[in-house]
């Protein structure tokens, strides 16, 4: 028995090379890891119920790009955490996995072993991101900024319309600026707080995912204009004054 196997955790693959999903079944057997599988976006997307702990997601699908795969998942499953696999050396293709907000990618052909870390560095990245067991300390950690309202205890954004779709990256990178209002923090800060995996990310790929962060806030609430641009040196969270330090 592999004394790192990971009961109860199960991998989905949407991949529709026979060969590759093949072997990915072997590689995660031998890891006491569950896996099952798909060959097309459709078939993948009607697979996550019973919900997998982790998605492996192909770009190249034979029904449609990964990328609308993605983000029907993601409107389904926002936590849920995606690795992508990309065509190797194909940049395209790793910034097209950032701008989505995967939590990882994997070039092909990929190295067995490094996959495996990849896939348990997601795994317990999200497991300890899981919002403890209700207390009354957890149960006052509302931050409140104009019509939004931040629970850090369940790691949601709502609105007066509803919840706001976060990704993990774009949560982590909220609540490490919510932190510090006022202070002026560098991308490279930023890109530790939001890291993406074991693989360090482009140097504007924090750029990227704040253009993406500030759009959802701005569609939550037209006043949003939170997220400031510190010139030579990162961003800065800068809440209207009536609601700076507020909380429940």
């Amino acid at each position: 028995m592999n004394a790192k196997a990971m009961p109860g955790v199960t991998v989905l693959v949407i991949d529709d090379d026979v060969e590759l999903v093949r072997l990915l079944t072997q590689i995660f057997s031998r890891e006491g890891i569950a896996m099952r599988s798909a060959t097309t976006g459709t078939a993948g997307l009607e697979s996550l119920s019973p919900a997998p702990s982790l998605v492996l997601l192909d770009l190249m699908l034979p029904d449609m790009h990964g990328k609308e795969v993605f983000r029907r998942l993601r409107e389904r499953m926002p936590a849920l955490p995606v690795i992508m696999l990309t065509a190797k050396g194909d940049p395209v293709d790793r910034v097209i996995g950032l701008e989505l907000g995967a939590d990882d990618y994997v070039p092909k052909p990929f190295d067995p072993r490094e996959l495996i870390a990849r896939v348990r560095t997601v795994l317990r990245r999200t497991q300890l991101a899981q919002p403890p067991a209700a207390t009354p300390d957890a149960m006052s950690s509302l931050l409140k900024f104009g019509k939004l309202v931040l629970d850090t205890s369940a790691r949601t954004l709502t609105s007066e319309a509803g919840e706001v779709p976060l990704t993990n990256i774009e949560f982590r990178l909220l609540l490490e600026l919510v932190r510090h209002p006022g202070t002026a923090l560098s991308r490279e800060l930023l890109t530790r707080a939001a890291q993406v995996g074991n693989y360090r990310p482009l140097d504007r790929a924090v750029d990227v995912q704040i253009a993406r962060l500030r759009r959802k806030l701005r569609q939550a609430d037209d006043r949003a204009q939170w997220i400031g641009t510190a010139r030579g040196e990162g961003y800065v969270w800068t809440p209207p004054a009536t609601d700076r330090g507020r909380s429940e």
